[in-house]
């Protein structure tokens, strides 16, 4: 065993120089933890790998974040619950509001009245087509098409949208690409990323003018309240 030893500690030093802990060395050699400290105290601790790192930081946090991902969810339920099931008039006024803050508007340096809605949010999409559908605005006159990164999965965004919508991927208009800068670095990526969808309303001059009018008229229709009308939970406004 004495004899043996010079070739354990040159090979100890070996595995500490190649970045192992003094644990993972005691356990490929099979020696003391004692003896490893003494071979190699004068080596530099090895840093830890990135695995390592990654580890050693779940193991520290994993459980704070998994508290708060439980807590965000409760939080998420309750409100949503609070909500509950919109009236007709809800999604009139969620529907003026959602389309003037994401729609195409006309301005001063560009007169248009038409109707144009562009998202990437699936929800959005959602609730924007029910409000078109709670102002009697028929199927026939609703036209889709995709604008997306040419470097992405065209095609399954295609499908996507088209089954979100209840449409096939032949009754849309044509996909809008764009142009892929490699020096940009896009977040946007990915399965998950399926561009955004145009949704246009044909003939939709009247009722972009009355939409212009609705929001009009909840920007006329908001007052400050009085310190007895205050609330600390906005969902228990009457």
């Amino acid at each position: 065993m004495v004899q043996a030893k010079p070739e354990l500690k040159a090979r100890a030093r070996e595995l500490r120089q190649a970045g192992k802990t003094y644990d993972e060395i005691v356990a490929e050699l099979g020696v003391a933890k004692s003896s490893v400290s003494l071979w190699v105290r004068d080596l530099p601790a090895p840093k830890p790998s990135v695995a390592r790192a990654r580890m050693m930081a779940e193991a520290r946090w994993g459980p704070y974040r998994h508290e708060r991902d439980l807590a965000r969810e409760r939080t998420v339920a309750q409100a949503a619950a609070e909500l509950g099931r919109l009236s007709p008039r809800d999604l009139f006024v969620v529907g003026v509001a959602l389309y003037w803050a994401e729609g195409t508007k006309s301005k001063s340096y560009r007169f248009s009245e038409s109707v144009t809605f562009v998202n990437s949010d699936p929800d959005m999409i959602k609730v924007y087509l029910a409000w078109l559908g709670l102002l009697e605005v028929a199927p026939a006159r609703l036209r889709f098409s995709v604008m997306i990164h040419e470097s992405a999965d065209v095609s399954a965004a295609e499908r996507f949208w088209a089954d979100l919508v209840g449409r096939e991927v032949a009754d849309f208009g044509k996909t809008t690409l764009k142009r892929h800068n490699p020096k940009t670095v896009r977040k946007n990526v990915g399965a998950a990323y399926r561009g955004c969808l145009v949704v246009r309303v044909l003939q939709g001059a009247d009722l972009y003018r009355r939409i212009e009018g609705w929001w009009s008229g909840i920007v006329c229709g908001v007052r400050e309240p009085e310190t007895g009308d205050r609330v600390q939970d906005p969902s228990r406004v009457d």
